[in-house]
């Protein structure tokens, strides 16, 4: 069934892998990651890879999949119900970083590409993806960097790519039912097959190659800062809400459970400690609530 251009998109998400966890090994400076290869009895399989424990990353897992069916699940055609009953493939690689130090921002990337086909028809291919991030105790001079790379990715492929990829990041990441966004934002982009297959092909992989550009530079400023207990807590109350976004709104999730993949690879994204408090709010100007006011709230960065 593979597209001709499947085995191209593949051997770069596999080498996009590799590049990505050698740059957080580095910065970590002591962590590894464990490899864990499986395959899917329905068709495809991964290889995930944890970083646990490290001297600055908690958890930090970054996925490579590649799977196939013969119809595409009920999150993937929500949308586009024109492609039910359609045999798919899809592969990516998604990765989900939490540190322990509350002052380092917690961040996903994911990059995927999908392919449809029916018998007499055209196969229907887009790409999709996006990164994100989530700080606790942000410094704005951080988050502009993390924006300006985005911006400077997205201006080769034309003057309006920046703003309308991070107001779908801004509208996506949004906890509709605390009426409240995940993070700060970033790119968030799918169904992109308009611009031929070369050019955005080209555009996944800028996406995918700046993700340690805009991340890293964070990681190395912050990872040194000091931080108390109660800070810690604040970062365990704050990443329920990355639960809360991946079980109840996350449309990957909802994909790789729904196609039968591998339950330990798709909920390698939830952190390996949370905590919820009943009725939390923040002290009046206090950082925690500086988190609420000034940077939850979406706005331009750069």
């Amino acid at each position: 069934m593979s597209h001709p251009h499947a085995n191209e998109v593949k051997a770069f998400l596999l080498q996009l892998q590799d590049q990505i966890c050698a740059a957080l090994e580095q910065a970590d400076g002591q962590g590894r990651f464990v490899e864990d290869a499986w395959q899917r009895p329905a068709g495809g399989g991964g290889r995930s890879r944890v970083l646990a424990k490290g001297a600055v990353f908690e958890q930090a897992g970054v996925n490579f999949s590649h799977v196939s069916g013969d119809a595409l699940p009920a999150s993937a055609t929500a949308h586009r119900p024109e492609l039910a009953g359609r045999r798919f493939e899809a592969m990516g690689v998604s990765l989900v970083i939490h540190p322990e130090n509350p002052h380092v921002p917690t961040s996903h990337a994911n990059v995927r590409f999908f392919i449809a086909e029916k018998d007499g028809a055209e196969p229907v291919w887009w790409f999709g993806g996006g990164f994100d991030l989530t700080p606790f105790y942000p410094v704005e001079e951080d988050v502009i960097h993390w924006h300006t790379v985005a911006r400077d990715l997205c201006q080769p492929f034309g003057a309006n790519v920046y703003a309308d990829y991070k107001k779908w990041c801004d509208e996506y990441f949004f906890l509709k039912h605390r009426n409240e966004a995940r993070g700060v934002g970033g790119l968030f982009f799918d169904d992109l097959n308009a611009w031929g297959f070369e050019r955005s092909f080209a555009f996944l992989q800028a996406v995918g190659q700046g993700f340690v550009e805009a991340y890293v530079p964070i990681v190395d400023k912050r990872k040194a800062t000091p931080w108390t207990d109660s800070q810690r807590q604040f970062q365990l109350y704050r990443r329920g809400r990355y639960v809360e976004f991946n079980l109840v709104w996350d449309r990957g999730t909802l994909f790789g459970l729904q196609t039968g993949g591998r339950t330990e690879s798709i909920l390698m994204s939830m952190p390996p400690l949370v905590r919820w408090e009943y009725g939390y709010q923040p002290q009046p100007g206090s950082a925690e609530a500086l988190l609420y006011e000034r940077f939850l709230p979406a706005r331009d960065w750069v």
